[in-house]
């Protein structure tokens, strides 16, 4: 779960969770919508993948990564309980 939470903290990786909501993207298309280097972007996208928040998958030469919407709804799901 602290996973989960560092990778949520950062809002660079909150911006690529809204870009993926919307549709799956390569990190090349990713990386168009901001103003940072490559590297900075795979950076940001290895972190959502080890919070289990992103999965990837290789297509020919692209990798495209997509939401995990189902960590999602268990988080939200566990914060609703705390409020009991």
């Amino acid at each position: 779960m602290n996973q989960i939470f560092k990778a949520l903290n950062d809002n660079t990786r909150r911006e690529i969770l809204e870009l993926l909501k919307d549709k799956d993207m390569t990190a090349g298309e990713i990386a168009e919508k901001f103003d940072m280097s490559k590297p900075s972007i795979s950076h940001h996208l290895d972190m959502l993948i080890r919070a289990d928040l992103v999965s990837s998958e290789k297509k020919g030469q692209y990798i495209t990564y997509s939401i995990n919407t189902t960590i999602l709804e268990d988080i939200m799901n566990w914060i609703i309980t705390l409020r009991k």
